[in-house]
This record gives structure tokens, sequence and C-alpha cells, in this order.
């Protein structure tokens, strides 16, 4: 995606802009009684009983300010669970969230419609025409809040819990990933040696970050103007420290040029999961970790994460039969996405954290097994590289030697397939 479109993606999450959104529309609603009130009828104010609308907003609205108050604290609880059970780089997907953004935007919006409603029944607005326009709109909008309200009660039950959080870092995580299989180098071509043997001039950003957006566009723009060729050191996820290279150019470039290349980067001071497949496996990893800690000591989330990770990584091991797409940026030249560097984000700090437990170790060999079963020769060797590493932890953790005999048979089966 481009540099707008990713910053409109990254607005479109914002709590602050939908209700902003659902605060002019309610205002909007409100308003739309005046400019519609000249095509009632005169005599259907009194058949409808119009003249309640007044108690009815006043009702709304005292109800809708008490309902917001309650929802904001039920998310800032939720978020500061997250935080202490799951991990608090998970937070960032709560704060996201459609459903909790959208019922605290209703509600915040409703209230705004029934604050501009009074207030122009108030000063004699609408009249009597306008009253039964204004009446068929507010019962339009109870039946929303209904509607809303029976949905965030059903939410509510989940809302920032474990389960619920790491599904919602599964699903990302997932998306980030199918996107990367569908173009492994962000639509470029494939980086076959290293960037500093393939160009000869080093382009570096002074802005020190991780790099959570890659305008792919922009760039290829860049290199059909210089005629040039870029090979990246500095893909999505990586830590820009304003030394190292963000690319290397085949042609010098001038400081207009360079400028113009290092927009294309977007480096904040946290990772992004939407070009970053490793962020969501890291994340899904630190939620297992925590879950492992003495502190905690819950060895079914690790498991439950070690499931995850395997529904996650399914896609990728076995994409082996897919051929690599035509480059969209053919002037561009990427590095590919490692395999192991996705099985050791994941599945290194869970051996080393839950080795000491038969029933982790025992998942951590299944899983090896089951992904080795799905994969291609890079992703067998991969396997049976972190099976023996997670077998060499659990012969020093584990004391009963049925136990080390247990890992060490599930080891083997990992080798053998």
């Amino acid at each position: 995606m481009s540099k707008l479109e990713w910053i409109l993606r990254q607005l479109s999450g914002k709590l602050w802009i939908r209700s902003a959104l659902f605060c002019v529309l309610g205002a909007a609603t409100a308003l739309v009684a005046f400019l519609v009130k000249d095509l009632i009828p005169q005599d259907v104010p009194r058949k409808i009983g119009a003249d309640a609308v007044d108690s009815i907003l006043h009702i709304i609205a005292n109800s809708m300010l008490a309902v917001t108050t309650f929802s904001l604290s039920t998310m800032v609880s939720a978020y500061g669970a997250a935080t202490s059970n799951v991990t608090p780089r998970a937070t960032q997907l709560l704060l996201r969230d459609r459903t909790s953004q959208n019922a605290l935007s209703v509600f915040v919006g409703a209230f705004l419609f029934s604050l501009v409603g009074i207030v122009a029944l108030s000063i004699g607005l609408y009249g009597e025409s306008g009253r039964v326009v204004l009446f068929v709109v507010t019962v339009g909008v109870i039946l929303l809040i209904v509607a809303v309200m029976l949905q965030w009660i059903n939410y509510l039950s989940r809302f920032g819990r474990v389960s619920e959080t790491i599904d919602l870092v599964e699903k990302v995580t997932a998306q980030a990933i199918g996107e990367r299989i569908k173009e492994p180098y962000l639509g470029g071509k494939k980086l076959h040696t290293d960037a500093s043997a393939a160009g000869s001039y080093p382009v570096r950003y002074g802005k020190i970050g991780y790099v959570q957006h890659l305008d792919m566009s922009a760039l290829s723009k860049l290199c059909g103007k210089i005629h040039a060729e870029f090979f990246l050191c500095m893909t999505p996820g990586a830590f820009n420290d304003g030394a190292k290279p963000l690319f290397y150019s085949s042609v010098a470039m001038d400081d207009e040029a360079i400028q113009v290349a290092c927009r294309a980067y977007t480096i904040g001071d946290d990772r992004s999961f939407e070009q970053d497949p490793r962020f969501g496996v890291i994340v899904l990893c630190e939620v297992a970790s925590r879950a492992l800690s003495p502190a905690v000591n819950d060895p079914g989330t690790a498991i439950d994460i070690i499931n995850t990770s395997v529904r996650v990584l399914a896609p990728w091991v076995s994409r082996h039969d897919t051929p690599d797409p035509d480059p969209i940026y053919p002037a561009i030249h990427v590095r590919p996405l490692a395999t192991a560097d996705l099985f050791d984000d994941i599945y290194g700090p869970i051996v080393r954290d839950g080795s000491g437990m038969v029933q982790v170790a025992v998942k951590v060999q299944k899983a090896m097994a089951s992904l080795a079963r799905m994969g291609d020769a890079e992703t067998k060797t991969v396997a049976v590289r972190v099976s023996e590493y997670a077998f060499a932890h659990a012969k020093e953790a584990l004391r009963l030697p049925d136990d080390k005999e247990t890992i060490r048979s599930l080891a083997e089966a990992v080798r053998e397939v």
C-alpha cells in the first residue's frame, strides 16, 4: 500500500476519529428535521404524539452520558488487564478493536444527537412539523442504541481476556503472513546476494526507530527517475540506527533524491503489524513467555500459543508450490523473509522458558513434526534444528528419565519426517 493508504488505515483505527465522525453524524441527523419539516402535513404531529420527543431526548442524553462513562472505564480496565496478563504490545490491537470503537462512538454520537435536538427544540427551531421528523429519527436512534448495546454487552464478557487477545493477535498476524505470501518481496524482485555486494552507494536515514511502513511505489518512481536499482537492507520491522544503510543504490544519488527516498520510509518508536509478520509471532511468543513465568505458571496458555503458531505458520510453510509473482517494482530488490527467523522468533523463548514443563516440551516437538510434514526442505531443516534445540533444553531441565525419553522419541520422530 502507498504511504497515504497506510496513514488512512492508521487513522481509521483511532478511537477519536471514529467518535468524531459519529458525533458529526449525530448532530447532522438532529438538524435534518429542520430541513424537511415543510414536507410534513400540519395534522400529523397530533396523531403520532410528537410532543413526547422532548422528554425522550432528555432520557437519551442522560442515559448515554452514563453508558459512555461506563464503557470508557471498562475499556481502560481491559487495556490494563491485557498489559498485565498478556503483553503490552497487544494493547494496540485492543485500541483498534472495531466493536468497542463502534459501541463507544454510537453512544457518544447518540448523546450529541439528543443534545443538539434539545437545544433546537428549546429555541423553537423545528416547529410542529419538524417535531414529527425528529420523533421518527429518535425512534431510529433508539433502535440503533439497543442493537449496539446488546452486542456490546455480549462482547464485554470476553473483551481484554487472554483468549480474546490471542485471537486478535492471531488474526492480524495471519493477515500479515498472507499478504507476504502474495508479495514475498513486497512487490519487488528477490535479492539473491547481500545488498552491499549488489549496490555501491549506501543511503542512510538519521531518524532512529523501527521501520513501520515502506512505500514501494514511491521508491519505484524514484528508481525510474534516476535510472537506478535499489537493494534494500531495511524492510518493515527492521530497526534503523542511522548508521546502517536503508538500502544500496546502483547509482550515486544527490541530496534531493536521498530525501525523497527517506520519505518513503515511515519510522516510528514501535513496530506495526501490517507489513511485519515477524512482529505478530513475536507478540504471540511474549504471551507464552509471560504465561510460563513463575509468577503466572500457566502452561495451558503456552500450549494454546503453540497450537496457534501452527495455524499461523501453516500457510507460510505450505507455500512451496506457489510460484513467485511477477514483480510490480522490478528495479527494487528485497531480501525474502526467512522461515528460520519466524521459527526462532516464536519457538526460541518458549523452549527456553518451558523446557522444564514436560507438557510444553511435548507440544513443541509435536508442532515441529506437524510443520515439517507440511513444509518444504527448508522448513524440515529448520524444524529439525528447533526440535534438537528443544530436546537439548529438556535434557537439562527435566529430572525424570521417562520424561527425557518421551521428548527424545518425539525429537527422533521429527528427524524421521
